[in-house]
């Protein structure tokens, strides 16, 4: 056990309970605001971006994913596959739950299987190739797939896979993830204040030993983007998630701040409803897609710090094909192609949700198939409903976003391009038999030379097909003060807060 954390962890936690809500920033706290909400601390019920930051904080997971995206490793020591690829045997370290009791194989085995099996199990899909979990022993884990997986051993560091104590679990049912859940992960809860913040103490009992490098952290929920901005620019945040683009060149140029624009694995692109007019048509969505300047909608809706998207797939993953040159702007290829289609000048609905920037992209939408004669209205919902109405393909057209949990692109396609992986190609209802074919094929190829030819394919079949209308691959655009150092959120949306240091008072 480390002692000296221990202590510190005691100090912190007494000095948060007598001070007041504007005095619990002490000088080893880290501060960040984000504009995306913590709703639940139980990893396996959901998959929205504030919990996703959230999970990565209290729940170790077996594998780790180093600054250079090579997998290292967690609470596994050591892994192995079989030659077959249909098993991994992994051997779990000496570690600790946050409450002292010992982390073991059993508890592995649960935490796996209750995000695969649990009926509310928001993103169970990293797990479904996974045929059985079973303990070797209190230190071993052996894991059999239905199939040789080559991304398998990656998804154990996806976001709701870290691991949670099966005896909690049991004995407090949903009460162990409500306010003060025993976690695996660097950090403890000490109090959680919802649609505020979420109050993090050190673990005392966590595995790497000597870290977190701080004493805690308060994930701030600020969902103004100005505000955001300005609390950073006043020095009462160590990090702002989410500068908005017109304010990135200011921060850039202010003394204290850096802006790095990270990598990641976001796209942003427009959902087409393949199951009803206009988008049933082939054609129609070619035309969509050739009426859409993409490089000027990129500049208009990042002042150029996105770069353009090509194909369906994020810029940033695995065997993305940087070489296929899109559809491209064509607005006389638009025209007619327009012209030869089932088209009949009803307005298409663009489904929004009641946000600035997605109404900015909607209207530049709008305007750019104004020119090639597809109408489009733009209506606008708060988030409940959009998440009510795309998933039941209650729409046109929908501007959106997603990101890849980790750079193996099979999530990504199961997500977004295949019909039969659960989410019907991200609820657009895009169904290609070759595509779904090709999915299962690149998962089980073990040889990267020809699964990077096998994704290619998949990429221009959906590209040409207009599964989605890609439009740009964004940075993270977060600012961080020279209060502190080794903070950054990795392409998989997790910040590094256990690396991360206090320097200056």
């Amino acid at each position: 056990m480390n002692l000296k954390r221990l202590g510190r962890a005691v100090g912190l936690l007494a000095a948060l309970t007598l001070a007041s809500p504007a005095a619990t920033h002490a000088e080893d706290i880290v501060r960040i605001a984000s504009a995306y909400r913590t709703t639940t601390l139980d990893p396996a019920l959901s998959a929205a971006a504030g919990n996703i930051e959230t999970y990565g904080q209290l729940y170790g997971r077996l594998i780790r994913r180093a600054a250079d995206g090579s997998l290292e490793p967690g609470l596994a020591e050591s892994w192995a596959v079989s030659d077959d690829g249909k098993t991994v045997t992994l051997k779990i370290r000496d570690a600790k739950f946050s409450d002292g009791s010992p982390i073991t194989a059993d508890d592995v085995v649960f935490s796996l299987l209750r995000v695969r099996d649990l009926k509310e199990s928001a993103y169970s899909a990293p797990l479904q190739q996974l045929a059985e979990a079973k303990a070797g022993d209190a230190q071993t884990v052996i894991l059999t797939l239905k199939s040789a997986f080559a991304p398998f051993v990656g998804n154990l560091e996806v976001f709701n896979t870290g691991i949670v104590s099966k005896k909690d679990v049991e004995t407090r049912g949903e009460a162990a993830f409500t306010t003060t859940p025993v976690t695996s992960g660097p950090y403890v809860v000490k109090e959680w204040r919802p649609n505020d913040r979420l109050i993090l103490a050190a673990n005392p009992h966590y595995w790497r030993e000597g870290y977190p490098k701080n004493d805690g952290a308060e994930l701030i929920e600020v969902v103004d983007d100005n505000t955001r901005v300005t609390m950073m620019i006043a020095g009462e945040l160590d990090a702002a998630r989410g500068v908005p683009w017109s304010q990135v060149a200011d921060l850039k140029g202010r003394d204290g701040i850096s802006m790095p624009l990270e990598p990641s694995t976001v796209i942003f692109m427009t959902l087409l409803n393949h199951s009803r007019a206009p988008f049933n048509d082939l054609k129609v969505r070619q035309a969509a897609a050739h009426a859409i300047d993409t490089v000027a909608v990129t500049k208009a809706m990042t002042f150029g710090y996105a770069a353009t998207a090509n194909t369906t797939l994020p810029g940033a993953v695995d065997f993305h094909d940087k070489d296929n040159p899109g559809l491209g702007y064509d607005v006389e290829d638009a025209k007619k192609l327009l012209k030869e289609s089932s088209y009949d000048g009803k307005p298409a609905t663009i489904l929004i949700t009641d946000s600035a920037e997605s109404e900015r992209l909607a209207v530049l939408l709008q305007a750019q198939w104004a020119v090639i004669g597809l109408n489009a209205k733009i209506e606008k919902v708060d988030g409940g409903v959009w998440w009510e109405r795309v998933p039941g393909a209650d729409y046109d057209a929908a501007p959106t976003w997603w990101y890849n949990e980790t750079p193996d692109p099979d999530l990504a396609v199961r997500w977004a391009l295949c019909g039969t992986c659960g989410s019907e190609s991200y609820y657009t209802k895009y169904n290609n038999a070759k595509v779904d074919e090709l999915t299962e094929t690149a998962a089980r190829e073990l040889d990267p030379v020809k699964r990077g030819a096998l994704y290619k394919e998949i990429q221009t079949i959906s590209t040409e097909e207009v599964a989605q209308i890609p439009l740009y691959y964004p940075p993270y655009a977060n600012a961080y003060g020279n209060r502190i150092k080794g903070l950054m959120m990795t392409p998989s949306l997790q910040w590094t807060l256990e690396e991360t240091e206090v320097v200056q008072p």
